[in-house]
């Protein structure tokens, strides 16, 4: 599988499905950009739907096919 495509700038409030769910934690949504003293991204926080936990990313690591798909699927 190729890598995901993502434009940094539109990250906020994207939707995304973890390929492989823990927790039934399946839905997530991007409810924060951190940004270094340059202004690149450098993380996202991730919010689960199901159950509202927040997690703290590496933006990358959503380019990864293997665990993350763009959208609710």
């Amino acid at each position: 599988m190729t890598p995901t495509r993502i434009n940094p700038r539109k990250l906020l409030l994207s939707k995304w499905t973890a390929r492989a769910p823990q927790n039934r934690e399946r839905h997530f949504l991007v409810t924060e950009l951190h940004h270094d003293d340059d202004g690149r991204l450098l993380a996202v926080d991730l919010q689960a739907v199901l159950t509202g936990r927040s997690e703290r990313l590496d933006w990358r690591r959503l380019q990864d096919p293997q665990r993350w798909q763009m959208g609710w699927k």
